[in-house]
């Protein structure tokens, strides 16, 4: 987190556009010596929020062009103004895939390995597992998922009552057909993936199609890239209502995804980039959650159900995404979530 001290920093450099350490120094008034700014200032810079130009005494500190991608925002305060009190980037950013996402990383180093540390105790978990608890391992992941994606998008089924939908094919009194249909439509999703693990790498855009055609199938909804404009409750983002523009987007997240190194960012970049473009005309987040969670698979790292994260802290950090492209608060909820799969399953 940004303490006081930092958001000096920032606050000074944003002003005079660049500035050397010793001039960041002289302008904060706190009692603090030079040695310890220019800690801060290597922190700021591993965190991904300044860069610097030049070497010895003629160092430059800049904001980074990712500043406003990583800067963490204080979302109680961000949504104590309502929707159309808040400033934000209604039209959709065509430079932020092709070009700000493309030269940035979205984790610092300590994000990174934290999230290393958790993987290698997944993999040590599921090498002391045989090949049937592993299976029921996974069965139990895909049934919180299945469950816990459908309600961010309104299900009301429980998981008791999805997981007796699931393996009994028991349907709960008091829902509807197409509640049902969805969570049905999610295992088959998530099966599919199990079975064919390397299915979307690369990424592709008619793959990506192919997931949201298995989660939409018999419940009414196009299958095809969208051709009308969709509107997004809770804001005034307006996705790209273009076709050609949609596919060229979505051709530009792919080539993005299969150019990144870390399996963390490419999971990441999926599950905010697939809901942000809106390439279909309804399941964009939950196609995003399943082709996400397709990528850790196919490299063998721990799927993710998100069966604690809170659907309306969800949607608020997807939101955040949509209206300022900050990616802050997803991050976290990403990282909490690969924690607890860590160490809930397998």
């Amino acid at each position: 987190m940004i303490d006081k001290r930092e958001l000096k920093i920032i606050e000074f450099i944003k002003n005079n556009k660049e500035a050397s350490s010793r001039e960041i120094y002289e302008s904060i008034s706190d009692s603090i010596s030079y040695a310890t700014v220019k800690r801060m200032l290597s922190k700021l810079i591993d965190e991904n929020l300044l860069t610097k130009k030049g070497q010895g005494k003629s160092t430059k500190y800049l904001i980074s062009p990712t500043y406003e991608i990583l800067y963490p925002i204080d979302i109680e305060n961000y949504y104590k103004k309502e929707i159309d009190e808040r400033e934000i980037k209604q039209k959709f950013n065509l430079q932020l895939i092709p070009q700000t996402l493309k030269a940035c990383s979205i984790f610092t180093n300590s994000e990174l390995e934290q999230l290393n540390i958790l993987q290698k105790q997944f993999e040590k978990n599921i090498s002391q597992l045989s090949e049937i608890e592993f299976k029921k391992e996974l069965e139990r992941l895909a049934i919180d998922l299945s469950w816990k994606s459908s309600q961010i998008e309104g299900n009301t089924y429980s998981l008791l009552e999805t997981e007796r939908l699931l393996k009994e094919k028991e349907t709960a009194a008091g829902k509807t057909k197409e509640e049902a249909i969805m969570l049905l439509n999610h295992k088959d999703a998530i099966d599919f993936i199990i079975e064919n693990p390397d299915y979307l790498i690369p990424l592709s855009v008619s793959k990506i199609g192919d997931i949201h055609s298995l989660l939409i199938k018999e419940l009414g909804v196009d299958k095809n890239i969208r051709k009308r404009r969709v509107g997004i409750s809770g804001t005034n983002y307006r996705p790209l209502d273009n076709e050609f523009q949609i596919k060229e987007a979505l051709s530009n997240m792919c080539e993005l995804v299969n150019s990144k190194e870390s399996v963390f960012e490419k999971a990441l970049l999926l599950l905010v980039l697939i809901s942000y473009i809106q390439p279909f005309v309804d399941g964009n987040k939950r196609t995003a959650r399943i082709a996400s969670n397709a990528v850790l698979m196919n490299y063998k790292y721990c799927p993710i159900s998100f069966r604690t994260v809170d659907s309306v802290e969800y949607k608020k950090a997807m939101l955040l995404f949509y209206e300022q492209n900050n990616i802050s608060i997803f991050k976290e909820i990403f990282i909490d979530q690969f924690r607890f799969a860590v160490n809930t399953y397998f």
